[in-house]
C-alpha cells in the first residue's frame, strides 16, 4: 500500500469485532444480505475483491463457488488462507489492488466486494476493473457502508477526532452506488439495505429479526447497502 492509502484494518481488529455481540449480529446480517443478492453460486468462477480475512470468500466456497480472493493487505491474505485451510476450502488468494486487478478480461462469472469501496480512492477505476474481469452476463454484488446512518455519523466524528481509518473513508448512498455501477456499464438489478439499528448491542438484538424485512423495503437509514448489477451479454443483446 502506498503512503496515500488509508491504514489497513487488520485481521486482529476483525476478530475482536466478531467476538462482540454487536459485531456478530451485524456481520451476520451483512453476510446474509450479500448472499441473498448473490443467489446460488455453485460452479461460478468468483472473485471476492478486497476479501479481507476471507469471511465472504469462504462462505461462497462452502456453497460451491470456485473462489479467488484478492486483497491489498498481505496480513489479510494470510488470515484468509488460514481460514480457508481450517475449513478445507480450495480457495486461491492473491495480493493486489482493485484499481489494477491482475486478471484477464471476462475471467469471472461473479465478482463481489464487501465494505471495500469506502477505502478506495478511485471508486470509478475500481468499478471499471471489476466490470472488465466480469464475463458478459455475469453479476457484480457490492456491499458498502451507507452514508445516511447513525453508524456513519459516529465514524465521521471519529475521523474528525483523529482516526486515520475513518478520516480516509468515503461512505456511499444508494444513488452513488447506482452511479458507479452504471458508469462501469453495468445494469442495476436489485438493491437491499441492512443494519437499521444504531450501534448498540441492545438495539441489534431487538431489531435483528426484522432487519431483513426492512432491507427489502428501503435503504433509507441503512448502515449497509448492497447492490447487484449485471454486465450486458452482447450475444443476447442485453442483460
Amino acid at each position: 500500500m502506498g503512503a496515500a492509502d488509508p491504514p489497513a484494518i487488520g485481521p486482529t481488529a476483525y476478530a475482536a469485532w466478531r467476538e462482540t455481540t454487536l459485531g456478530a449480529i451485524t456481520e451476520a446480517l451483512e453476510l446474509r444480505t450479500m448472499l441473498d443478492l448473490i443467489g446460488d453460486p455453485r460452479g461460478a468462477r468468483t472473485l471476492d475483491a478486497g476479501c479481507g480475512d476471507g469471511a465472504l470468500a469462504c462462505a461462497l466456497a462452502s456453497r460451491g463457488a470456485e473462489v479467488t480472493g484478492l486483497d491489498a493487505d498481505p496480513l489479510m491474505i494470510d488470515a484468509a488462507r488460514a481460514r480457508a485451510a481450517r475449513n478445507g476450502f480450495p480457495t486461491a488468494f492473491v495480493e493486489g489492488r482493485l484499481e489494477r486487478l491482475p486478471f484477464a478480461d471476462a475471467a469471472f462469472d461473479l465478482v463481489t466486494t464487501l465494505a471495500v469501496l469506502c477505502f478506495v480512492r478511485d471508486g470509478r477505476a475500481a468499478l471499471a476493473e471489476m466490470a472488465r474481469v466480469l464475463r458478459p452476463g455475469g453479476a457484480l454484488v457490492i456491499g458498502e457502508l451507507g452514508r445516511g446512518s447513525a453508524w456513519a455519523a459516529i465514524r465521521r466524528v471519529r475521523g474528525w477526532l483523529g482516526s486515520k481509518t475513518w478520516a480516509a473513508a468515503r461512505f456511499h448512498g444508494t444513488s452513488q452506488l447506482r452511479g458507479l455501477a452504471g458508469g462501469a456499464g453495468l445494469a442495476v438489478a436489485s438493491i437491499r439495505g441492512a443494519i437499521f439499528y444504531p450501534p448498540s448491542r441492545a438495539a441489534a438484538r431487538l431489531m435483528a429479526p426484522i432487519d431483513p424485512f426492512l432491507g427489502r423495503m428501503t435503504t433509507i437509514g441503512a448502515a449497509f447497502i448492497a447492490l447487484r448489477a449485471v454486465k450486458a451479454d452482447a450475444a443476447k443483446g442485453g442483460t
